[in-house]
């Protein structure tokens, strides 16, 4: 069997690496019949903070086929990846297409291999926000209607399917695959310094060497990247200015900054009074085990990320979540998660942060949970695993 599995951006790495793992260990085992796996990188994601430190880090392959897309609008990317890709299909002629997630990259290559009439997997399928103004939605909706196979990460993604029609032979549910990565490095995560992260990723220090001092705890941490906080100067200005007054007025706040949130604050005029707060800790976009150590250890979350909600959800950590919807409700207080939405209200963000902070809450982790989902597909694949 050859599988040809696509990554495109960030997120999409921290879910191949178990199931490249996985089928090394399966193969190890059945050497008369092992499964033959393909890794396409579609570029997406092209800056050495933001993609090589991740395959180095987590140990991955280094991609068989690399598309070298890189940046461009949405129907710039979609278009370029599925020119290169029916390429790619063409010769390689796999039995199935691996896609993961929500990126441009997944969209591009479940369209792209049904057109080739090749069978096409879609692992986190059946995530819904049901906000059709993310085009991360109308990928995972395009994808999800066109997969063979939809691997569904919880008990709400699988129904989300059936009652979109989906045929219940197409859907299996095997857990979340982000959390065997976090599984898999939790360890090497905790013996990292928080120190020397905040020293090694200092956008101040780099600026003025020792100008950062050490980080007392305990700290909030916080990431921000989607352009309906960070493009507008009537929404990302309140938010900076409560973050640096009343956030890291009470504890450090640690911001791995990524690049599009920093372009923006310089444009509106707050860099200076961000990089003059001597308790807004601002860090470069860390690797994949700076971070989780962070998340670890913080006392709470401020992110509009997918896929640090679930991290909270696992570790423990409050989280505040920077959007008014969600695609992984599993990861919400109402579900026994970690998270609440709060939007990019101040007024609601400030109460919520008021809220958790007094009150807490221990998270209840989801069903398959486990980090053992990549172990889970691999024996679907190989025709060992019925649910």
């Amino acid at each position: 069997m050859k599988i040809l599995s696509v990554i495109g951006a960030r997120p999409n790495f921290m879910k191949i690496a178990p199931l490249a793992a996985s089928i090394q260990k399966y193969n190890h085992i059945h050497p008369l019949k092992p499964i033959e796996h393909i890794v396409v990188h579609t570029g997406q994601h092209y800056d050495v903070r933001l993609s090589e430190s991740f395959f180095q880090d987590l140990h991955i392959p280094q991609p068989d086929i690399n598309l070298e897309i890189g940046s461009g609008s949405h129907a710039e990317q979609v278009g370029l990846t599925m020119i290169a890709f029916e390429k790619v299909l063409r010769e390689h002629k796999p039995d199935w297409v691996v896609v993961f997630g929500d990126v441009n990259a997944t969209l591009a290559c479940s369209v792209t291999a049904k057109k080739e009439n090749i069978k096409c997997c879609h692992v986190e399928a059946g995530l819904r926000s049901g906000d059709m103004t993310m085009p991360e939605e109308i990928n995972r909706l395009v994808t999800d209607r066109l997969s063979d196979l939809l691997l569904t990460p919880d008990r709400i993604s699988g129904d989300n399917l059936r009652k979109e029609g989906v045929p219940e032979e197409k859907i299996r549910f095997v857990g979340n695959i982000m959390i065997d990565t976090l599984e898999a490095n939790r360890e090497r995560a905790a013996r990292i310094n928080i120190g020397d992260i905040v020293q090694h990723n200092s956008i101040k220090n780099e600026a003025n060497p020792g100008s950062q001092g050490a980080v007392s705890e305990p700290f909030a941490l916080m990431t921000m990247h989607r352009p309906s906080n960070v493009d507008y100067k009537e929404v990302l200005e309140p938010l900076v200015n409560f973050l640096i007054d009343e956030v890291a007025g009470r504890m450090p706040l640690i911001w791995p900054i990524h690049p599009r949130a920093i372009k923006q604050i310089k444009a509106f005029g707050l860099w200076e009074k961000a990089e003059a707060s001597s308790n807004l800790v601002l860090l470069h976009p860390l690797g994949y085990h700076d971070m989780l150590r962070l998340n670890m250890d913080a006392k709470i979350m401020l992110t509009d990320s997918g896929g640090l909600q679930e991290e909270c959800c696992v570790l423990g950590t409050p989280c505040l979540t920077l959007r008014w919807n969600t695609e992984r409700p599993v990861t919400l207080r109402e579900h026994g998660g970690a998270s609440v939405l709060v939007g990019n209200n101040v007024e609601r963000i400030r109460s919520e942060f008021r809220n958790t902070l007094a009150n807490g809450a221990i998270p209840k982790r989801p069903e398959l949970w486990d980090g053992h989902t990549a172990d889970r597909i691999v024996a679907l694949f190989a025709g060992e695993f019925y649910s």
